[in-house]
């Protein structure tokens, strides 16, 4: 496992930068708190986004397939003009009535299986993990929590202390059991389910025996942090069963998977085939506006709303309502996951196709638009594999576009574009990456 917290970042003295990109980085250094990262090698600075792209002060475009929180692109017109339209008229909260806020609460649950009939509006995709983790505790009486092994779930206190990937300086709640996923641990795919299940029936004996008990089960369905570790489908069905048997709750987080980035399903799990008792949600919902939601179980929310308080100034605002109603609207009257399921079968085609090309690329995974690329032959080293990585995402980000990378050793490629990439920005990617592969070959 990688010990840097960050290892695809800017780092003083290793790139000569223009002087403004540099005094603006020692302005920053002077103001802001140490905890912050300049993401690549060459920090990128960009004044404006349109669709797929970004673009820097000199007018240089950038390929976006990076970013999930602009699912439908950076700065789409129709929900701008719905944020903007609504912030013209009043930003009021959830105290108040409201029908925008119940319409798109009607529409929200609507597109979830029929047990999930509720929702509480939050911020983030943190606050979100974080309500449903007090949900959870609440209303199962315990207080432990399984996540898999490199997870990433948020930035409040409750959240990061279920967050392994967060380094070894963050840490983890003696409440915390993590669980090993079948695909890093080589195990075969026909074995996959009985692995997963063992590993969390051996976390919640554990939790019971030292007089914890289970309390949620947190996952996110497509094991992003982890590496993009999210076949076969299914796997994860007797583990989550075992779990609800004993009393706990299985909590999806969405914030990565949601929102049809899968292309076959709007939610993540549903590719799993199961239901989940939470569902938090957050990036992608208002497609840079910040609002999330904890989506779940008409029982638990009753249980949780008697008997503990969960108040919010600006969660559920109008303005993020109507922000959030645009995104879904889009999503669902242009067809948006299905687009992307087609756009990422060509993806998935040409990475296939370089691959045969370039031993480089050691294995490919993905969901729709969300892939996992392993970078580094077979036997090379953990160190060289993720040199080689973040050597490849910092040539390409030299040439125009945007991705980065995940996992434990942070050798896999991050590519999830925004879900409105179409065919030519496939083709322009896959020649960027090839380019990219033969020059840091040389």
């Amino acid at each position: 496992m990688s010990t840097d917290l960050m290892p695809n970042r800017y780092r003083p003295g290793e790139a000569d930068l223009p002087s403004r990109e540099s005094e603006l980085i020692a302005r920053r250094d002077k103001v802001l708190g140490a905890s912050y990262r300049l993401q690549y090698r060459r920090p990128v600075h960009f004044v404006r986004g349109e669709g797929m792209w970004l673009y820097d002060p000199d007018g240089r475009a950038y390929l976006d397939f990076y970013n999930n929180v602009p699912c439908l692109g950076h700065c789409h017109p129709e929900v701008n003009a719905a944020m903007a339209e609504q912030a013209g008229r009043i930003s009021a909260n959830t105290r108040y009535l409201e029908p925008k806020l119940v319409d798109y609460a009607e529409r929200l649950v609507g597109t979830f299986p029929n047990e999930l009939d509720r929702v509480v509006f939050t911020c983030t995709g943190s606050e979100s993990n974080d309500l449903a983790l007090r949900i959870a505790r609440c209303t199962s009486g315990n207080e432990g929590v399984i996540v898999s092994t490199y997870a990433y779930h948020g930035t409040s206190a409750a959240t990061a202390a279920v967050s392994p990937n967060l380094g070894h300086a963050v840490k983890l709640s003696p409440l915390v059991r993590m669980v090993s996923l079948p695909g890093p641990a080589g195990i075969p795919e026909a074995q996959a389910a009985e692995f997963f299940e063992t590993q969390i029936r051996s976390a919640m004996m554990d939790l019971s025996r030292r007089g914890i008990g289970v309390a949620a089960l947190l996952i996110d369905s497509i094991f992003s942090s982890d590496g993009v570790w999210l076949d076969p489908p299914g796997f994860i069905a007797s583990g989550v069963a075992a779990v609800q048997e004993a009393g706990g709750l299985v909590i999806a987080d969405e914030v990565q998977p949601g929102f049809g980035r899968t292309g076959t399903h709007m939610w993540g799990f549903e590719r799993h085939g199961i239901v989940p008792d939470l569902v938090t949600l957050g990036k992608p919902m208002g497609n840079g506006f910040p609002i999330g939601a904890v989506v779940g179980r008409r029982a638990w929310m009753d249980q949780f709303g008697a008997t503990a308080r969960y108040s919010n100034t600006f969660a559920g605002n109008t303005v993020g309502i109507a922000t959030a109603n645009a995104v879904l609207t889009i999503l669902q009257r242009d067809q948006i996951p299905q687009k992307a399921l087609a756009t990422s079968r060509r993806l998935r085609a040409g990475l296939e196709k370089l691959a045969t090309q370039r031993h480089e690329i050691r294995a490919i995974r993905n969901a729709g638009l969300f892939f996992g690329v392993d970078i580094g032959a077979e036997g090379t080293p953990a160190p060289g594999r993720r040199a080689m990585a973040l050597d490849l995402v910092n040539a390409m980000r030299d040439d125009g576009l945007l991705i980065s990378t995940t996992g434990a050793n942070e050798d896999t490629l991050k590519v999830r574009p925004p879900l409105v990439c179409e065919a030519e920005h496939v083709d322009l990617f896959l020649t960027a990456m090839e380019r990219a592969l033969i020059n840091i070959a040389r």
